[in-house]
């Protein structure tokens, strides 16, 4: 049976990657991106979003397929690609194609960061893709420490509003979605890839005031601060409207959910984000 990572060069791709390969037999794993590794014990094969006609090519002979979203986040990007790569699917005759999306979906347009994820979800469900599994994952603990990082000496977490999150580790998803790519029974299924608890605002800054030695606030304030914050820090428009697309969906609880679906996939518990907290202690010390 022949396993596809479509995305395969990003952090989460090649977490699945890694994952598949200790999980099934190298030669099985297809590890799709526009650059391939050709040294590899499993096999590379160029596959673009962004050049949609290398992508039948790539998905030819996959028996189950995951499409990664790319990084881009400029408006309808995401969407035109995640919907030309379920069109070459299609056409490649892939048998089960598995899609990541988030917690939280539903009918949003762009330039919401979730228009991607509910245009991909409904495209996919409504193919002739005989088979379809949809992976929502939640807000990655690795992300919210780069937030913190970054927001260390300002002393506050700069967000919308005291927001209840269900952190996980990118591992424990990558992780999640090889277990269910390598067995069966997922069709038709859509997961939620949560951790195992929910924490809000203050208790994560909490956290990290225990973690850094002194004092984090959350700095709650509209959107038009929010903005005002980050261009002042020289971030550009898009990754700004993204940031803000991505902390509405915190404070609207789209990510105010605890599934368990991680641990039944994987047999083993998530790692909670005090845990993934520890591992970067060293660097928000010296930030």
């Amino acid at each position: 049976m022949k396993i596809g990572v479509s995305g395969a060069s990003g952090q989460l791709g090649s977490a699945v990657v890694q994952a598949l390969v200790e999980t099934v037999a190298a030669e099985d794993v297809v590890a799709i991106s526009r650059t391939p590794k050709t040294d590899r014990a499993y096999e590379g094969r160029l596959g673009d979003y962004d050049q949609p006609e290398t992508l039948a090519a790539a998905y030819q002979g996959l028996d189950r397929l995951i499409l990664i979203p790319g990084p881009d986040l400029q408006p309808g990007i995401r969407s035109r690609q995640m919907l030309a790569a379920l069109d070459a699917a299609a056409r490649a005759q892939v048998g089960h194609v598995f899609l990541l999306s988030a917690t939280g979906t539903q009918r949003e347009e762009e330039p919401a960061v979730g228009a991607a994820y509910w245009h991909s979800e409904q495209t996919l469900i409504k193919s002739a893709i005989p088979a379809w599994t949809i992976l929502r994952m939640s807000y990655f603990s690795e992300t919210l420490a780069e937030e913190v990082r970054m927001s260390l000496t300002a002393g506050g977490l700069p967000t919308l509003a005291d927001s209840r999150v269900s952190f996980v580790s990118r591992s424990d998803v990558a992780k999640a979605a090889a277990a269910a790519l390598s067995s069966e029974g997922h069709e038709g299924a859509i997961y939620q890839l949560t951790g195992s608890d929910v924490l809000r605002g203050e208790t994560v800054c909490r956290l990290i005031e225990q973690l850094v030695q002194r004092p984090f606030v959350l700095n709650v304030m509209p959107a038009e601060g929010l903005r005002a914050g980050l261009i002042k820090a020289g971030l550009p428009e898009v990754i700004i409207d993204a940031v803000i697309s991505m902390k509405a969906r915190q404070a609207r609880g789209a990510y105010d959910l605890v599934s368990g679906d991680i641990e039944r996939l994987t047999g083993c518990a998530p790692c909670s984000l005090a845990e993934i907290l520890a591992r970067t202690a060293d660097g928000l010390r010296q930030s």
